[in-house]
């Protein structure tokens, strides 16, 4: 998927040399134990630092690599027992025995526990992949003619999924696109977008316009809702924007159903795309009128139509200011897309936002062929 999931290659790197130093330090532990042991005079010891070894192991080790170092360590406690001079004392040292014994068996069921987990970790992780290869398939890079670049990027902890959900088509009309947002959050939000996504990818083929093509949205949004409890009927909607761009037309059709207003980038300029009139998002536009305007653009050469969501738009930093986002892509316009997308994540993550929702930018975008320049 061409896409821009959250952290990066500098976050992949740090966790990755956060786990090399834990997975390393029962090693380092032991011989600074056994070094500061020895070279302490007197009768100060630290070799019951050495029962902490097994325990750090069992973070990363497995059970029989846990164990063995509970072996080892209960090898240099016999070992620096006899590096004291004078007598062995036999009853500190069996006392040590057993210290490093106890820690080594809890350790070693820890470890067994947390292998358990990380598997049943690794079998969600990848149903999860399988669900998005379903719901929200890769988009191409070019349909039809028109370049597509996205971010995408789910608010859950560990998510590759949310609420905010995406498509692109090649229908017999045209480039057909729509970028929604179902209201709340979870595995509800989930469900609702496989609804309108299952919805578009039907009707986007059959529904000469876009008028009717959301009348086939609001109406797999009713029949959900109707096996919804009644208290979550009227919480249960979404918000999105249509894009059509028809073939050999220089324009682009857009239906707003409540959604924040796209931009359209055009040379150095950016125009925010405000309807024509107001719609209601889908699921409550029969309480306003079952009409829904159609605004048509001139879409060109060189011309790039982003549409988002409102993870982006209502954003806001530590003290509550919304992301400038009309500011901020005036300054980018001169990038690439993919840049573009890749700038606009990176500033967000800057702006001190807390990634408390989902967030979603499509780019579709006219070539500049050849004979264009």
């Amino acid at each position: 998927m061409r896409n821009s999931p959250r952290g990066g290659p500098a976050g992949h790197h740090r966790a990755g040399s956060s786990r090399e130093i834990t997975r390393w330090s029962p090693f380092i532990l032991i011989a600074l134990a056994v070094v500061v042991d020895v070279s302490t005079p007197g009768a100060q010891r630290f070799d019951r630092v050495l029962s902490a070894a097994p325990a750090l192991a069992a973070a990363t080790w497995n059970v029989p690599a846990t164990a063995a170092f509970g072996a080892l360590a209960a090898a240099f406690e016999v070992l620096l027992s006899f590096t004291r001079g004078g007598p062995v004392r036999l009853a500190p040292m069996f006392t040590g025995l057993l210290v490093i014994l106890a820690v080594t068996l809890a350790a070693c069921f820890a470890s067994h526990v947390r292998q358990a987990r990380e598997r049943e970790l690794a079998e969600i992780s990848a149903v999860a992949d399988t669900a998005q290869q379903v719901l929200l398939r890769p988009l191409p890079p070019r349909l039809a003619g028109v370049d597509l670049d996205l971010l995408y990027a789910a608010a859950a902890a560990r998510a590759r999924i949310g609420g905010d959900f995406y498509e692109a088509l090649h229908t017999p009309h045209g480039v057909r696109v729509i970028v929604g947002d179902v209201q709340g959050k979870g595995l509800a939000a989930v469900e609702a977008a496989s609804v309108l996504l299952g919805s578009f990818r039907e009707a986007a083929y059959d529904e000469p316009d876009l008028p009717g093509l959301v009348d086939r949205l609001e109406a797999s949004m009713r029949r959900y809702s109707e096996r919804l409890p009644e208290s979550e009927t009227a919480e249960r909607f979404a918000t999105a924007v249509l894009l059509e761009v028809p073939p050999d037309q220089p324009v682009a059709r857009l239906v707003n159903c409540g959604h924040p207003p796209p931009l359209l980038l055009r040379g150095d300029g950016v125009r925010l795309l405000e309807p024509s009139a107001a719609a209601l998002p889908l699921n409550l536009s029969r309480l306003l009128s079952d009409e829904h305007p159609v605004d048509t653009v001139p879409f060109a050469a060189g011309d790039r139509l982003l549409v988002y969501t409102d993870g982006v738009s209502e954003s806001r930093d530590r003290t509550g200011t919304f992301y400038p986002l009309l500011e901020r892509i005036t300054g980018w316009t001169g990038l690439p897309s993919r840049a573009l997308l890749d700038r606009l994540h990176s500033d967000l993550v800057a702006y001190g936002t807390t990634a408390s929702d989902d967030i979603a930018v499509l780019v579709a975008g006219q070539p500049v062929e050849p004979g264009d320049r």
